[in-house]
Formats: structure tokens, C-alpha cells, sequence
């Protein structure tokens, strides 16, 4: 790990300490880039660290402080998710794979942060869950399967059966998963499809409320 501090960071507020993990891509064309820009004064922006895409991490902000990753939104009830979150960003544009490397380093990473803050799987989420429409990352590419076979992302719960499917049982289903921003249903289900069924598309159905009924498992 290479420690590189960034000047955009500062104390967490209201005495709040981590229990989130947000994952970014960068949307940037190089590491360096990113690096340069997350260490920019001027630039105002952070995160705790930076995957690239052959492995290399960077730790610009320690993990007890708060960077500024997320921006405006909220998960499962609650804002100021800077304060409550560890950001990672990792080297990706979003228009293709996430490297082996760079999954195997964030894999590594992600047991470490759990096991010092005693964060769950259920409370590692990506920065489109927590804004849906504001942000896509880290897209539809990104392998959650992966991490959730190893116990490092939500795996929900088998065999729910759905309520009726309507407008009004997705959103409630999707609040109960922690889906809580304040948007329009086809921005809260784009948002839910990314994260677990990015492959689908098309108006509502009976599959995208088992999954938000599978993952609400975490909240009851």
C-alpha cells in the first residue's frame, strides 16, 4: 500500500464512525489521473482509497476521518453518508471489466476494513444505491456475485416469495432494502437493477421484486 495524502478530508461529525463501504469507478482515463484529481485542493473531492487497475492501492485519507466520496443521498435512512462510509475508488471508466488484480487488492482491502469497524456485507454498497440517478458507479460491469460468494457484499435471502407485484410494493420493498432516496420509480428501479440484475430491462415485473424482498432480509 503507497500512502498519499489527500488535503480533502476532515473529522467525522456528530461522532459518527464507519459502518458503511461505498464503491466509485473513477470514470477517469488513467490512475494518475484520478490520484492528481483526488489530491487537488481545488477539486474538493476524496475517498479513503484508490484500487488501480493492476493492483496498487493508495491511501489518501485515514479510515477514522471523513472523506468526500459520496456527495448528496442516502441508504437506508440516513444522510451524511461521508461521515458514516469508507469510499473506495477504483481505476475503471465503466465501459469495461474490473482487472483480476484490482478485485483480488479490493477483496483483500474490503476483509481488513470489516473486520476493524465490524461493518457487514449487507453495508458494503455502491455509490448508484445510495443515488440513484445522480450516480452509476460502479456500474454494470462490476462483479457483486463475486463478492458476495465470499461473504464481502449482501447475498439476501433465498426462497422470499413476493407480494403482488404494483408500483407500491417495489418501492416499499426497496425502502425495507435500503433504497430509501426520495426518487421516481423508474430511477429507483434502474438503481436496483444495476446492482443485482443490470442484464435486464423493460417495465416492472415479478423478478425485480424478488430481489428487493430477497436483500430486505438485512433490515428486519
Amino acid at each position: 500500500m503507497i500512502i498519499q495524502r489527500s488535503p480533502n478530508q476532515g473529522p467525522r461529525r456528530d461522532g459518527l464512525r464507519p459502518s458503511l463501504v461505498v464503491l466509485h469507478y473513477t470514470a477517469m482515463q488513467s490512475a494518475d489521473a484520478a490520484l492528481t484529481r483526488l489530491c487537488d485542493p481545488g477539486a474538493e473531492v476524496s475517498a479513503h482509497y484508490l484500487i488501480c487497475g493492476q493492483g496498487t492501492v493508495y491511501q489518501m485519507v485515514d479510515e477514522d476521518q471523513r472523506a468526500w466520496h459520496a456527495g448528496q443521498g442516502e441508504w437506508a435512512g440516513v444522510n451524511d453518508i461521508n461521515s458514516r462510509s469508507i469510499g473506495i475508488e477504483l481505476d475503471n471508466r465503466g465501459t469495461h471489466p474490473f482487472s483480476e488484480p484490482q478485485m483480488r487488492a479490493l477483496e483483500d482491502l474490503l476483509r481488513g476494513i470489516m473486520a476493524r469497524w465490524g461493518i457487514a456485507a449487507e453495508a458494503i454498497i455502491g455509490h448508484s444505491d445510495m443515488a440513484p440517478g445522480r450516480k452509476a458507479d460502479p456500474g454494470p460491469r462490476f462483479d457483486w456475485a463475486r463478492l458476495a460468494r465470499q461473504g464481502l457484499a449482501s447475498t439476501g435471502k433465498d426462497g422470499a416469495s413476493p407480494k403482488e407485484v404494483s408500483a407500491d410494493s417495489f418501492i416499499e420493498a426497496a425502502r425495507q432494502a435500503g433504497f430509501t432516496s426520495d426518487v421516481a420509480l423508474d430511477t429507483l428501479l434502474a438503481a436496483v437493477r444495476l446492482r443485482f440484475a443490470p442484464w435486464r430491462s423493460g417495465p416492472l415485473c415479478q423478478d425485480d421484486l424478488k430481489l428487493c424482498h430477497r436483500i430486505s432480509s438485512k433490515w428486519e
